[in-house]
């Protein structure tokens, strides 16, 4: 029998955290392990301690941005710079609205691996969590490019033009066929679907994905895809 995917639920509200379990443990394949209301209660929860966490590891985190005492965006931080090649940091999803613009970005940033809207259908919920988990399979649920997009598009352009600067230096040292996978995983491609597009094997689409990673200095796809977007690679709509 296949190990459920073991989720942490943080919302600084009951009843949403109540409503995700109820849909969430109605899978036979996920798991609501731990629930927390504000960061501070997640790091803690999270983060290694002294003695092992009684309710054991866990493999995909959401996290609302705005609690108390602490809120989405530093507790998430927190969280994934907590990891260890030996204790990999859970993968965390941000729940957000189309109105946090600058906060989403900063998420991600700081470790998140996707977005998901706080209004999402159950089922995107579920595939998220999915997608998330297993990492190399898409950059996010569909609601991710949508909310790339829209962020690129609301940025200041000095704000942007400041920040594209490592970006480009690090693009730069990709090859030419690194920038066509990197394109392709923006628009939400998974490897199978790049390997079609470009007529090459899965296992070299992989090995493509790894070094633009080690490249680009990024945890995972959704990294190296704001990366691209930020650097213009990849423009809003394209």
């Amino acid at each position: 029998m296949t190990t459920p995917i073991r989720v942490a639920l943080i919302d600084d509200q009951q009843l949403v955290r109540a409503g995700f379990r109820m849909v969430i443990d109605s899978q036979p394949d996920l798991e609501v392990v731990l629930e927390a209301g504000d960061g501070a209660q997640a790091v803690r929860a999270l983060t290694p301690g002294p003695t092992p966490a009684a309710h054991g590891p866990v493999d995909v985190v959401l996290m609302d941005v705005r609690m108390p005492h602490m809120d989405g965006l530093e507790a998430t931080a927190a969280i994934t710079a907590a990891g260890t090649e030996d204790a990999p940091a859970p993968r965390v999803i941000v729940l957000t609205t189309f109105d946090l613009d600058e906060y989403v970005l900063s998420a991600i940033r700081a470790g998140a691996s996707g977005f998901l809207l706080k209004d999402a259908p159950p089922e995107e919920m579920l595939g998220a969590i999915r997608t998330i988990h297993h990492g190399d399979a898409v950059i996010a649920p569909s609601s991710t490019r949508r909310l790339l997009e829209h962020l690129v598009t609301a940025l200041p352009p000095e704000r942007l033009a400041h920040e594209n600067e490592p970006a480009h230096a690090a693009l730069a040292d990709l090859t030419d066929r690194e920038r066509e996978v990197l394109v392709l995983m923006a628009r939400g491609r998974s490897n199978t679907e790049i390997g079609a597009d470009l007529f090459v094997a899965e296992a070299t689409v992989k090995t493509h994905v790894g070094r633009i990673l080690a490249k680009l200095g990024v945890r995972d796809r959704v990294q190296a895809v704001v990366a691209a977007y930020e650097a213009g690679l990849v423009r809003p709509g394209a």
